[in-house]
């Protein structure tokens, strides 16, 4: 216990020390953004290659894999019909909406998560290749009402660095080759970079700018509200619940589903934001639902660490 509660000490410390560094901006104005191409272009990618590359995939066919993708499905598909059938969204804010309920911050929060915490950035992998593999192509396919630009976003998604790492550690788990060191090592130490490097991305993600002089707060209807307590309640509450129970159901070792349950309890991932600026709809839902569950999540893993470690 005492472990663990270091560990998410160290992570907030970290991420303070971002918050520090874009506050005081010693770094210059656009540092939060390239360091985050630096995480999502190089340090995750080259962290996805040597982790799955050097797993055996077994790890895709346990109960507690079975378990993340049944649950995050199945928080997915509630959001989808209580945004589309009981908030009476359109289509592209009802995808939006169900994204920011089901979509976990794998990258910059769970990584290190699954680092610091659970000493295995294997215990991530599940959840990333579901969100990269399946909830992000069938999200661009439906929420994207235009053909053309649809069918583009979709293979943007295919491409991203993410993906392309998963796909390239998933070829070499599949075929056991090891590449050569003179590679190998320089993807090892780009690895090494993927967890601090992504708390500084989230520490720096905090700090927001003032909004232009004169400018206008747009009110905020009840139906928004209504959108973003559903969406956090999914992602807060319903997840991990629904994760502890179907873990128990399908008899996963208790270390087990205390790593599953603790990666349910993950915000809402920065890249359901700029999912909705790509679908032009749900922009204000998916950063409130974003800030309110990355604040409500550190006091949540407590709470899983407490009860089930």
């Amino acid at each position: 216990m005492t472990a663990v509660l270091t560990a998410l000490g160290t992570m907030t410390l970290i991420a303070l020390a971002g918050w520090l560094l874009a506050t005081t901006r010693v770094l210059g104005p656009e540092a939060p953004k390239v360091l985050a191409r630096v995480v999502f272009t190089l340090s995750t990618p080259s962290l996805l290659i040597t982790t799955i590359g050097n797993a055996h995939l077994d790890l895709l066919l346990t109960s507690a894999a079975l378990t993340t993708w049944i649950t995050t499905l199945a928080v997915a598909g509630i959001g989808a019909a209580v945004f589309a059938g009981v908030l009476r969204a359109d289509r592209a804010t009802a995808t939006v909406g169900t994204l920011a309920a089901s979509y976990l911050n794998a990258g910059n929060l769970g990584i290190p998560v699954a680092v610091y915490v659970l000493g295995d950035a294997l215990a991530v992998v599940p959840t990333m290749l579901l969100q990269l593999l399946v909830l992000a192509p069938v999200a661009f396919a439906v929420g994207d009402a235009r053909a053309g630009r649809r069918r583009d976003a979709v293979v943007r998604a295919l491409r991203s660095p993410l993906t392309i790492g998963a796909l390239t550690g998933l070829a070499l788990a599949l075929t056991g080759w090891q590449p050569p060191a003179v590679l190998w090592q320089p993807l090892q130490a780009l690895a090494a970079t993927a967890a601090p490097l992504a708390l500084l991305t989230l520490g720096m993600s905090m700090v927001r700018s003032a909004p232009p002089p004169g400018s206008a707060r747009k009110p905020l209807d009840r139906r928004h509200w209504a959108g973003v307590l559903t969406a956090t309640t999914l992602r807060t509450v319903v997840h991990p619940v629904l994760t502890y129970l179907v873990a128990a159901l399908v008899s996963v070792p208790d270390e087990a589903r205390f790593a599953v349950v603790l990666m349910a309890a993950l915000p809402t991932a920065q890249n359901v934001l700029v999912y909705a600026m790509q679908f032009d709809a749900g922009q204000r839902l998916a950063r409130d639902a974003q800030v309110i569950t990355t604040f409500a999540s550190l006091p949540l893993m407590v709470a899983v660490v407490a009860l089930l470690h």
